[in-house]
């Protein structure tokens, strides 16, 4: 494997975020100060549909909040990682087995080694980036 995962484009993301309905956020936050809790009311805002993944909430903005991601009872477009770098190799594992489009790591998280297992099942990786600072880029 090469030492850099290719990063996906911003016409990827472009295309990614217009034709995205279903997000799986893990690690949102019920707390409004958060960058997570911020990010998926923005999310929720522009018309997509928010999964919260946090164990410790059972709704966040509305919405019903499950334990993992193996709870998730239907697919998803994206999954956005709010977790620590720690974290990501286990997420993106449990995430394969919800088929999504991409898996997106928040802005200060990349995980070159998840990328590539995630890259090599055919899902698109977007690491270090914000979705929220994307989609008001880019749409």
């Amino acid at each position: 494997m090469s030492t850099s995962v290719l990063q996906a484009t911003n016409e990827e993301i472009q295309q990614l975020l217009k034709n995205t309905k279903t997000i799986a956020v893990v690690g949102l936050s019920d707390n409004p100060a958060r960058p997570s809790h911020e990010v998926a009311a923005y999310l929720l805002r522009h018309g997509y549909r928010i999964i919260p993944v946090n164990p410790s909430a059972t709704e966040i903005l509305g919405q019903k909040s499950y334990a993992s991601l193996h709870a998730i009872p239907e697919r998803v477009d994206i999954v956005d990682i709010f977790r620590n770098v720690e974290a990501i190799p286990g997420l993106v594992e449990e995430a394969l087995k919800l088929n999504p489009r991409c898996v997106w790591m928040q802005l200060g998280l990349s995980h070159e080694q998840a990328a590539g297992v995630a890259r090599d099942a055919g899902i698109l990786v977007v690491m270090n980036k914000c979705i929220k600072i994307e989609h008001s880029r880019l749409l």
